[in-house]
């Protein structure tokens, strides 16, 4: 478990709604990121960011929006995040939106045989262009990870392995079922996978994560995906698309993010989906405060090992 992480940004906003997430990268970094995490002990090997790309309509594929600049994207992402780890790297990927985990799970597999992910996360992403007019592709991660009927092959099969992830190696921690539709229902009760919705969550969320992470002692090594549209808007409005009176707190999120973080398995972390035209520069800085008490948490579970 390295102490040294390698930032990547990933300033995209191709796959998603509307633009905005193609700017989270530099948010985040004039925010004070890399510094914050070196102050709390980590060793920071910025990489800079790949190209700025920016959500634009495709009248032409309306049913897989962007998807030949998408995949293209992530072959790029896969490739620095398989550089970081070879280099002895705990990669930080910054996005951008939820599709860049795909390129963050194809890089490591190249690395890591017996990968899982946790799901941090309002979504459950598990629609394919079958299941959905929106043509959306942020909303399809999941899906094409784990190789669900009606996932398009340029997704699907980016990583060295298909399907990328096994259901019983998937974590869904925070998620909204009011946000669910009747695709996205059927396929998580189908796949079986471990599930921690919004509705189970009360006060301190540490003992639940601790529940999550016991369920994945059998898999050698898990990616952390946080895509911050789990926090409830009201409490802090920084999501690309808000899901307004519901959803973990700020602090719940936090919390949750330094035990999955803390664990000797964790070999990444994603985050996903903000948008800076919703924050301003107080909730960026708190943001980057969050995440560096995070990764402390983390460090300080390495003393003594």
């Amino acid at each position: 478990m390295s102490a040294k992480f390698g930032l990547i940004g990933a300033p995209s906003s191709a796959a998603g709604h509307w633009p905005g997430m193609e700017k989270a990268p530099t948010f985040l970094r004039l925010a004070g990121l890399p510094e914050r995490l070196r102050e709390a002990g980590a060793t920071v090997v910025d990489h800079g960011d790949l190209p700025v790309i920016r959500w634009r309509a495709d009248l032409e594929n309306p049913g897989a929006q962007n998807l030949d600049l998408v995949v293209a994207y992530l072959v790029e992402i896969a490739d620095r995040i398989d550089k970081a780890v070879e280099a002895g790297e705990t990669p930080i990927l910054i996005g951008g939106e939820c599709t860049i985990t795909i390129g963050a799970v194809a890089g490591l597999l190249r690395n890591v045989d017996d990968l899982g992910l946790v799901y941090l996360d309002g979504h459950v992403d598990l629609n394919t262009p079958a299941s959905t007019s929106s043509g959306i592709l942020d909303s399809m991660g999941m899906a094409h990870m784990l190789g669900q009927e009606g996932s398009l092959d340029l997704l699907s099969h980016l990583g060295p392995r298909y399907p990328m992830l096994e259901p019983d190696k998937v974590i869904y921690f925070g998620h909204n079922e009011g946000k669910m539709n009747d695709v996205e229902i059927e396929y998580l009760a189908r796949y079986g996978m471990a599930a921690y919705p919004i509705s189970v969550f009360e006060g301190s969320v540490k003992r639940l994560a601790e529940q999550a992470l016991a369920g994945l002692d059998g898999v050698g090594a898990f990616l952390l995906h946080f895509d911050v549209d789990v926090i409830r808007f009201k409490d802090f409005p920084i999501a690309n698309v808000p899901i307004h009176n519901q959803g973990l707190t700020f602090d719940q999120a936090i919390e949750a993010l330094g035990v999955f973080l803390a664990s000797p398995a964790c070999v990444g972390l994603v985050i996903t989906e903000i948008n800076p035209d919703h924050a301003n520069e107080e909730l960026g800085k708190r943001f980057t405060a969050g995440i560096a008490h995070a990764i402390a948490t983390r460090l300080s579970s390495q003393v003594g090992v």
